[in-house]
């Protein structure tokens, strides 16, 4: 996904007014801005390398939550701005070293298989955890960018929009590959430790 698009048309399938953003919008929009925060906090923390052995459960945890975000965006009708085009937020953050960061930590256990699209076709591709966190990071600072310049319903609008085209699906897709391998790490367990702690459980 670019971001690099300024001029990006606003003004299709929309159903909510612009203008003042009003309670309810400005109200999502600040709580959406604090969950896309906390998830960026969350994989930069993750991606520094200091908790090694937290890294999986912990970027479940952050995707899962961020999800939910998107969840909610998707549930409500859409956003739409006054003005035609997407006003220009500024350079895209490098993703280049939350990617590095990210890579050197996954190393091994990044890439995966999933289905494209589930209910149109079985064709599969190729992914990567890494690739995907760092999408998904891309798209909600890019959204950040326009809430902290104060234009609360562009940011809201950016946000469900990329949520539906790209960061919803990528966050779903490493999510899943994420569950795979806790669930691996933590029910594969070597037949013959399983028998010493049960035999140790037994006879204290």
């Amino acid at each position: 996904m670019t971001t690099d698009d300024t001029t990006r048309d606003t003004t299709s399938g929309g159903e909510v007014p612009a203008g003042d953003p009003g309670d309810e919008l400005g109200s999502l929009a600040d709580l959406t801005a604090h969950e896309a925060s906390a998830f960026l906090t969350a994989v930069t923390e993750v991606a520094s390398g200091n908790s090694p052995d937290t890294a999986i459960p912990l970027l479940t945890l952050a995707l899962s939550q961020v999800l939910v975000a998107g969840s909610r965006l998707g549930a409500i009708q859409d956003v739409v701005l006054e003005e035609r085009y997407e006003a220009d937020p500024g350079p895209d953050d490098d993703p280049d070293p939350l990617r590095d960061g990210l890579a050197n930590l996954l190393a091994g256990i990044d890439d995966y298989v999933y289905v494209i699209d589930p209910v149109t076709s079985p064709e599969r591709a190729d992914g990567s955890i890494t690739n995907d966190l760092a999408d998904v990071a891309l798209a909600l600072t890019h959204g950040l960018k326009h809430y902290q310049a104060g234009r609360k319903v562009e940011a809201l609008w950016w946000w469900q929009f990329s949520y539906l085209s790209s960061w919803g699906d990528r966050a779903l897709a490493s999510m899943r590959a994420l569950h795979s391998i806790l669930s691996h790490l933590r029910l594969d367990a070597d037949e013959e430790r399983v028998s010493e702690a049960e035999f140790d459980a037994l006879h204290p």
